[in-house]
């Protein structure tokens, strides 16, 4: 059995409440959105949402545009990169503060302090996973991760999207355990040879995904696997 040298981390429904992204954070940038685009229209990161907004649907009103797929939580880059750039007016100002789950910190650091590489991969843009740990509710905790993947590296359920961060880390996908609440992420991790576990949160209310290994929480995690516990 292969040693674990690095875990891979989802945000939502494993480090952090669905609860907090539905409640909390898509009706922020939701209600700050028309601002900000107006705000910042000669950003180039806007111009270009802006321009992969209209390719999608040409002649739409881009805010009502970016409302629907909020709505639906679409996994799409226009969107995920202008709510990036509104949740850190959020944060920076004091608004927005990320809620993890009290399990999370005290794991995420016994695991760093243990020599354990981390590494987050979200659907959420990079910038954007930066500020839910950089303005978490335990503090700054960046500084434990060595690299945050979004879908720029390509599509969760895909299974080359893990061949390529094992790759760019430099490890064999054995050596890395993926931790998602979803069972679809989970069987593409599994196909690239990366190990697996899911995070069945009680208030997410996960569905247990048939074949997986799961835990309520890091500390199960840390049983399961024979990780550093705090």
């Amino acid at each position: 059995m292969s040693t674990i040298r690095l875990i891979l981390l989802d945000i939502e429904g494993t480090t952090l409440p669905i609860s907090f992204v539905k409640d909390v954070l898509f009706p922020y940038s939701d209600r700050v959105m028309p601002e900000l685009l107006r705000q910042q229209a000669g950003n180039p990161l806007v111009r270009v949402a802006l321009a992969d907004i209209d390719a999608a649907n040409p002649g739409c009103d881009p805010v009502a545009q970016l409302h629907d797929w909020t709505v639906r939580d679409e996994k799409v880059a226009p969107l995920k990169s202008l709510q990036g750039l509104a949740w850190k007016t959020g944060f920076e100002s004091g608004e927005l503060k990320a809620r993890l789950y009290p399990d999370v910190p005290p794991a995420l650091n016994a695991w760093h302090q243990a020599g354990l590489r981390l590494a987050v991969y979200s659907s959420g843009s990079a910038s954007a996973q930066r500020l839910l740990y950089g303005y978490s509710d335990a503090g700054d905790l960046t500084g434990l991760f060595e690299a945050f993947y979004d879908l720029d590296i390509g599509g969760k359920k895909i299974a080359e999207s893990y061949r390529e961060i094992a790759q760019r880390a430099g490890v064999a996908p054995a050596e890395i355990l993926f931790l998602s609440d979803i069972g679809a992420e989970l069987d593409a991790a599994a196909e690239a040879g990366l190990k697996t576990c899911q995070l069945v949160r009680k208030e997410d209310g996960t569905t247990p995904h048939h074949g997986a290994r799961q835990a309520s929480d890091f500390a199960e995690v840390s049983h399961y696997f024979a990780l550093p516990v705090s």
